[in-house]
């Protein structure tokens, strides 16, 4: 199937994909148009800000018929996006965050709409402070001369070293590149804009520099249910090294990456797949991979630090 490629390349985001037959529906273009506003915004922040424009657009006169509407709305960015796991997730939450609320009784269809919207506001804000709050949280666990090893370019992890910088700590950082699509790079560059004293390592150079390390910081796709989580191809062959190494592993993630899927292997993800050219041979190779909750010593969420044995309660009271 032939596929765009969304997002940005120079800058910490994740990288969305979207069908050909689907890239012309309204709410597909809008989330593009989000994508493009600014590289400071996340995907699943674009999300919300999309359809919370879908309820804004809506022609329906009934209670039934909006919610109809967005339903439609959330579906379409799914068949747009298949494997961009943070797109679902955050569909999922905005429907739930939305219309969780008792003003769907009141009888006043424009007051409804109009709190519906703002609902949809609020969530929007609650997601973009929730960078902020896992910062404030992460930063603790990086001590004075320390050295961290990161895969791939997540701006909440990214953001959460800037900040740590800013307080005055002196630490390391060894990027690996991150092939394919060498993220890697983009985040070695921000790092060295921050003033932050990074090298950058090949892939296969993993087990060889992390006797050198003190831990391991990784972002995330989603956060399953399992207390896993889906991230850049290499981060279950990274966190599952530093296992037999004996250091710990910490994943920032946002908690509207919380999903409601359960994978017990590799095959069990809905695979994004990337043509590299070796030579005269061309290779097809996943974006993502499932890193199990024993890789993984702590998640830093804007809920809280949790354990991997407690994303499930979370995901609980998210969705209920």
């Amino acid at each position: 199937r032939t596929s765009v490629q969304l997002g940005e390349r120079l800058f910490c985001r994740e990288d969305v994909r979207v069908t050909m037959e689907a890239e012309n529906g309204n709410v597909t273009r809008d989330l593009h148009a989000e994508l493009q506003k600014s590289t400071e915004v996340t995907v699943a922040v674009a999300v919300i800000r999309t359809l919370t424009r879908a309820i804004e657009r809506s022609t329906a006169t009934t209670v039934m018929g909006l919610e109809k509407d967005l339903h439609a709305s959330t579906e379409e960015l799914k068949r747009s996006y298949p494997t961009a796991i943070s797109v679902s997730a955050a569909s999922e939450l905005f429907l739930r965050f939305v219309t969780r609320t008792s003003a769907l009784d009141v009888s006043d269809f424009g007051y409804l709409k109009q709190h519906l919207i703002d609902r949809g506001n609020r969530f929007a804000e609650i997601s973009l402070a929730a960078k902020a709050k896992i910062a404030e949280l992460g930063e603790r666990f990086l001590h004075g001369g320390c050295v961290v090893m990161v895969l791939g370019c997540s701006s909440v992890m990214l953001n959460l070293l800037e900040t740590a910088a800013s307080k005055g700590k002196f630490f390391t950082v060894i990027v690996a590149e991150s092939k394919p699509g060498t993220e890697g790079l983009r985040m070695y560059k921000a790092l060295e804009r921050a003033n932050i004293q990074v090298t950058m390592i090949l892939d296969a150079q993993v087990a060889h520099k992390l006797e050198e390390v003190d831990m391991v910081l990784t972002g995330a796709e989603a956060v399953v249910e399992s207390g896993g989580i889906i991230n850049k191809v290499g981060t279950y062959q990274m966190t599952l090294l530093a296992g037999v190494k004996g250091k710990p592993v910490y994943v920032a993630a946002e908690s509207y990456k919380f999903a409601r899927l359960y994978p017990l292997h590799q095959r069990d993800l809905s695979m994004a797949t990337e043509k590299v050219e070796i030579g005269s041979s061309e290779l097809v190779v996943p974006l993502n991979d499932y890193t199990p909750p024993d890789n993984i010593t702590l998640l830093i969420t804007d809920l809280g630090v949790l354990t991997p044995a407690a994303v499930s309660d979370q995901l609980i009271q998210l969705y209920q």
